[in-house]
């Protein structure tokens, strides 16, 4: 390979009819992604009442933990979580819509709100981008596809490994709802995270593809996993690698980690994908580990992620940085200026001169 080859951007797709600036954004500076909605949330201490609302006020059973609810009960609140991140530095942010599927909503019998959940969702988030987008920074709402709380590759049953509580295509018919409706409220790209179960990825993606060829529209994806304990693997099995082989095919704008892990821990993992990736490089850990007497519930302070993440990023590692559980504007601010003056990666001539 040349020297001239090894500062080349990825070969990307440039078919977007939203979110078309991203990839140049990428390749000329690191990206900040938001931080947690729930720890956020937390901030404002909402018992059962304050999840109700008045619209839900007599609902058969108890809905307090149903944060996707909160964009149809306290839609200010909301948004107000957004401003803040956008006010701390983020290039994107995220619906509040992780678990806005049937899929998820069923813990709740909620499942009839899901499409109200996510239009009104992408609409809050897309209005506090469009406050805070100018010329310079323009600003973009990545719809949020969690992973649901059920997994098409893992027996819920230890005496039937081949038991399932949910069918590939019953995710594919949940995702597609949810896109549908995070398209229709003003998504300009969708986040496919903390991936536990690949199968529950592919599920996610094909519902995508079906999406684009359906309305004609073709957003960026961006896919992130979570490598769940020190075996480096994802929950079904995966290792980094073997998780990135098995997505690619998908071409997203960025694929990296989220979640499980602070970023200590999730070094070499992120370091792994580096090498692997023909694409851009998420980044977005946890406040370092649980801590249950700290405010957030997490043990980094803002100075602390922000620190790890600089090391990541000098050490040409990560073109999109953010936070997961347990950070707040204040850690988003932080690694915004940290990361600010450091260069994004580069593929993959770096790597591949210096083997």
């Amino acid at each position: 390979m040349t020297s001239s080859a090894s500062t080349a951007s990825p070969a990307l797709r440039t078919d977007y009819t939203r979110g078309a600036a991203l990839p140049a954004l990428l390749a000329s500076r690191i990206l900040i992604l938001d931080g947690a909605m729930g720890t956020m949330i937390q901030r404002y201490k909402l018992d059962e009442a304050g999840y109700r609302g008045e619209r839900f006020k007599d609902f058969a059973r108890d809905i307090k933990g149903n944060n996707e609810l909160l964009s149809l009960t306290q839609p200010q609140i909301i948004g107000e979580i957004h401003e803040q991140y956008l006010a701390a530095g983020a290039d994107i942010i995220e619906t509040n819509t992780f678990g806005a599927t049937v899929t998820a909503q069923a813990d709740y019998d909620m499942q009839e709100l899901v499409r109200e959940m996510n239009v009104a969702s992408a609409q809050l988030a897309r209005a506090a981008c469009d406050k805070y987008s100018t010329p310079d920074k323009p600003r973009f709402v990545a719809g949020a596809i969690g992973p649901t709380p059920k997994t098409a590759s893992i027996s819920p049953d230890v005496n039937d490994p081949g038991a399932r509580n949910v069918t590939f295509d019953e995710l594919r018919q949940a995702y597609y709802e949810q896109a549908q409706a995070l398209l229709e409220g003003g998504a300009d790209l969708f986040l496919v995270e903390t991936i536990f179960d690949t199968l529950n990825a592919k599920a996610a993606l094909f519902a995508l593809d079906e999406l684009f060829e359906d309305t004609g529209e073709r957003l960026p994806v961006m896919i992130s996993g979570t490598v769940t304990d020190a075996s480096g693997r994802i929950l079904s099995g995966q290792t980094v690698e073997a998780f990135w082989n098995s997505l690619r095919h998908a071409k997203p704008l960025t694929f990296g980690l989220n979640c499980a892990l602070g970023a200590a821990l999730m070094r070499p993992y992120i370091a792994e994908l580096a090498k692997l990736c023909d694409t851009y490089v998420s980044c977005y850990p946890n406040a370092g580990l649980p801590n249950p007497m700290s405010e957030t519930g997490f043990d980094e302070t803002p100075e602390d992620t922000s620190g790890l993440l600089k090391e990541f990023a000098q050490a040409g590692l990560v073109n999109l940085a953010g936070g997961c559980c347990g950070t707040t504007p204040e850690h988003i601010a932080a690694i915004a200026r940290a990361l600010a003056e450091v260069k994004p990666r580069r593929w993959p001539g770096q790597y591949r001169d210096a083997a």
